[in-house]
């Protein structure tokens, strides 16, 4: 009974930090809110990204995992090429899509 308890006791304080680390060429991608279209910018496709957001019973921080699809999304959005990143709905059970956008800013 010791043991189990230990071990969650070590992974819990893990599930809230950050894994996700973003590229550096992906530092220009921007994420603009969902709605209208980006004026001049042109759709390059679609990205969905996931990521763990929960450990067992525990729901990790909301924002976190927020952040890190975000980055997550960012770091796809390079290879498209996408310069712009637009959320098309909320996030749900750790994965969310982004419409990707050449805005040649």
């Amino acid at each position: 009974m010791l043991r189990p308890l230990s071990v969650l006791l070590l992974v819990l304080p893990l599930a809230a930090c950050t894994w996700v680390s973003i590229k550096p060429e992906a530092k220009q991608v921007r994420v603009v809110p969902a709605g209208a279209v980006p004026a001049g910018c042109v759709k390059q496709g679609e990205i969905e990204v996931s990521v763990k957001h929960n450990v067992a019973f525990y729901e990790r921080n909301a924002v976190k995992v927020r952040d890190e699809l975000e980055t997550l999304a960012r770091n796809e959005a390079v290879a498209l090429p996408a310069d712009t990143l637009q959320p098309l709905g909320e996030p749900a059970g750790g994965t969310q899509r982004f419409s990707a956008w050449r805005c040649g800013r």
